[in-house]
């Protein structure tokens, strides 16, 4: 699905900044991944790079074998926007617009015809259990329910990767395991999910977790015997 080869990603501040080094990664198709690492870790720069955010300063990053490291920018836009969705911790959706109006963005912006993005749009609210809340503002819902709203509108592009940025980070503890409950069951309908965290309770809770710690991947937790 997604694989890293000798990856850096050196920032050009002063000396430079140097905040990946050398990643290996390989997340394979309909597998899903925890990345678990502490703040400063190089965590969300890795997220940037896997959702064509950002380019490497060396080394090779392939979508589904294809070498994306330096496909100029509207062909990264055009593929992100095609097989790559966000999940992230503040929702960002829209407060003006409805919750299935927020949805059905993606696919305005592909130009999807009007009646296509609402009944795509009703499909996935339906899919996360928010088929009765689609007329109401995000105002009126929930955190849980917001980051529904979130899921959803990441999944009605219908992408090959789901990328989510500690989607929990902004709930309660009950309602987090609620969220990781619904990751649980899209990756059993086979899709193909990374979580970006901090928090290793959830990682526990993931099929396979590798680890990010000073820009440096590892299969092993660094941080365990250290005392």
């Amino acid at each position: 699905m997604i694989r890293f080869e000798k990856v850096t990603k050196t920032y050009p501040t002063g000396d430079g900044l140097t905040v990946l080094h050398e990643v290996d990664l390989w997340i394979r198709p309909q597998e899903y991944v925890g990345i678990l690492g502490p703040s400063g870790s190089g965590k969300s720069t890795l997220l940037h790079m896997m959702g064509l955010l950002d380019k490497p300063t060396s080394g090779t990053v392939f979508l589904k074998d294809k070498d994306i490291s330096t496909l100029p920018d509207d062909e990264l836009s055009l593929l992100r926007g095609r097989s790559i969705g966000f999940v992230f911790q503040s929702f960002y959706l829209i407060s003006q617009l409805s919750i299935l109006e927020n949805v059905e963005l993606p696919l305005f912006y592909q130009k999807v015809p009007h009646q296509e993005r609402r009944e795509r749009a009703y499909a996935v609210l339906k899919d996360v259990g928010l088929e009765h809340r689609t007329s109401h503002l995000p105002t009126q819902l929930s955190g849980g329910e917001c980051q529904r709203a979130a899921i959803a509108r990441a999944l009605v592009t219908n992408p090959d990767l789901l990328l989510a940025d500690e989607p929990t980070g902004n709930l309660d503890s009950k309602t987090g395991s609620e969220i990781i409950s619904l990751f649980s069951a899209l990756h059993d309908t086979g899709r193909t999910i990374v979580m970006i965290t901090h928090d290793q309770s959830i990682a526990a809770k993931l099929p396979r977790v590798t680890y990010i710690y000073d820009g440096r991947m590892s299969d092993e937790n660094p941080a365990e015997g250290k005392g």
